[in-house]
């Protein structure tokens, strides 16, 4: 069944930490299973995904900078662990009969495929789900600049960032009971308001490519086919 979908072709970034559950470190399989079956869902009904999943739940560069790490070797280490959480993601999907392929910024052939745009674009045109893994292959940058920048080259129609919360607020919800909840914002406020939806290079080149930043619950049952619908609670950034 195909539906009429509000936004169809679409990169999700999820969060290392997205993973973990309620463990303190590493990959929760029963979570994996949850967004992977969500996931699928959506691709049944039709839409086609890019996916980027960071690293954090296994490794962070910046905190091995903050201990007098070189900070270019600890973000190829965190590049790595966006590989594993992309194997590990990517396998679940197969698991539930979806087709999903690895491309990775950073080339390990013997794991998973590099990364080329045309490749990437033939493939999400078949209905695979991509994973890109490796971030942008380059220290210094997020994977949330990394995900920006491959939704620009798929030409999405959004970038879906499945966080904690259901939205963008003007405090941490968990801390202030009366936090207010945005419905829509321009990239332009988020960096006025100093709002951390993401960091001011991925706001950027979202906006310079005109594609929407929708954030919205990633542990939410359902969140994400709803926001495919146009339904459910989420922010928008866009001008």
């Amino acid at each position: 069944m195909v539906e009429d979908l509000r936004w169809k072709r679409v990169l999700l970034k999820l969060s290392g930490e997205a993973l973990m559950g309620d463990q303190s470190f590493g990959i929760d399989p029963k979570v994996v299973e949850r967004v992977a079956s969500e996931i699928a869902e959506a691709v049944r009904l039709g839409a086609q995904f890019g996916i980027v999943v960071g690293g954090g739940n296994i490794f962070r560069g910046v905190a091995l900078a903050a201990k007098g790490g070189n900070r270019v070797t600890g973000d190829h280490m965190g590049m790595l662990a966006t590989i594993m959480n992309s194997l590990t993601l990517a396998d679940a999907l197969r698991g539930l009969g979806i087709q999903a392929r690895v491309l990775s910024a950073v080339p390990v052939p013997s794991i998973c495929e590099s990364f080329t745009q045309r490749g990437a674009d033939r493939y999400m045109e078949d209905g695979d789900v991509l994973l890109f893994a490796g971030g942008t292959g380059n220290p210094f940058f997020t994977t949330d600049s990394g995900a920006a920048l491959r939704a620009a080259e798929m030409r999405c129609d959004a970038f879906l960032k499945g966080t904690q919360v259901d939205g963008v607020y003007d405090a941490d919800p968990k801390l202030v009971p009366d936090a207010k909840r945005f419905e829509t914002l321009t990239p332009g406020e988020v960096l006025e308001k100093g709002l951390k939806v993401m960091d001011a290079t991925a706001i950027a080149l979202a906006r310079d490519n005109q594609i929407p930043v929708v954030v919205f619950s990633i542990h939410t049952s359902g969140a994400l086919v709803n926001v495919l619908r146009g339904n459910g609670l989420y922010t928008v950034v866009s001008d």
